[in-house]
């Protein structure tokens, strides 16, 4: 059975699109089967894989009309994968949702429990924002990777962040648990790096990833060019450290001996 995996956090730019991005196609070149959700309304994440041009379904679609995951897909051809793209369409899904009387919350695991046998993982781009998005994803979800900027006000939010997780968990998805945290845009050079670094390993422990996603001009140049950063250019330190979450992410799955041997 595929996991789904939704990428959170309600703080704007900490990484969360560009490791939605870089993780989904790093797994899938490693030969995982990818599903990827983007379920922001600013569709980084769609722009991001050169697939804004001819959505004729998208994530809007599949909450909130009569449509089915086969029915809102673009393929990806490189690496082999899948994407349910987002549109403008989506920034007015809450208010639609609140109309109903039951069930809003659990509108995306009723789509995607059907398919979730065809992927390996299914990665999920929730918007920046606590709202009735997020708590689908955070409902349809088997965990959740929390992208953490390595900056002054890295755990500003973070509080309400896990106060949600742990509702969500009372109310809708009692297996739900923190399936890592990610460092972002650090940089060795800078000791507020550092000393960040420390205090979210002190808080998270060994939730944390061993990987930290370093501050690179080509991460933030890529998505530009509708490319992930292992298509943009996959020598420079970002992609070397994207590879190195995807293979984390499978060897904290049990997943990566098996990548290994076939690579």
């Amino acid at each position: 059975m595929g996991k789904i995996i939704a990428i959170c956090n309600q703080k704007g730019g900490v990484g969360k699109t560009t490791t939605s991005i870089n993780l989904a196609t790093g797994l899938a070149f490693l030969g995982k089967r990818i599903l990827l959700i983007d379920l922001d309304a600013q569709s980084n994440t769609t722009t991001g894989l050169g697939a804004r041009g001819d959505v004729v379904n998208s994530t809007y679609d599949l909450l909130l009309r009569d449509k089915e995951v086969q029915d809102c897909i673009k393929k990806i051809k490189v690496p082999p994968m899948d994407l349910i793209p987002a549109t403008i369409d989506l920034a007015g899904s809450d208010l639609e949702m609140v109309g109903y009387k039951e069930g809003k919350e659990k509108l995306l695991k009723n789509k995607l429990e059907p398919v979730r046998d065809q992927y390996d993982f299914i990665i999920i781009d929730c918007p920046p924002a606590l709202s009735l998005s997020n708590t689908n994803a955070l409902t349809a979800a088997d965990s959740v990777i929390i992208p953490v900027e390595c900056e002054y006000y890295a755990l500003e939010g973070l509080t309400q962040l896990l106060q949600t997780i742990r509702l969500v968990q009372q109310l809708y998805n009692p297996h739900l648990f923190i399936e890592g945290v990610l460092l972002t845009k650090f940089d060795i050079r800078n000791n507020l790096s550092t000393e960040v670094q420390q205090e979210v390993r002190k808080f998270f422990k060994e939730s944390v990833y061993r990987v930290a996603i370093p501050r690179n001009v080509k991460l933030a140049e890529a998505p530009s060019y509708g490319k992930s950063i292992f298509e943009y250019d996959v020598k420079c330190s970002g992609a070397k450290a994207y590879i190195a979450l995807a293979k984390e992410v499978l060897e904290r799955n049990n997943q990566y001996k098996e990548v290994k041997t076939n690579a």
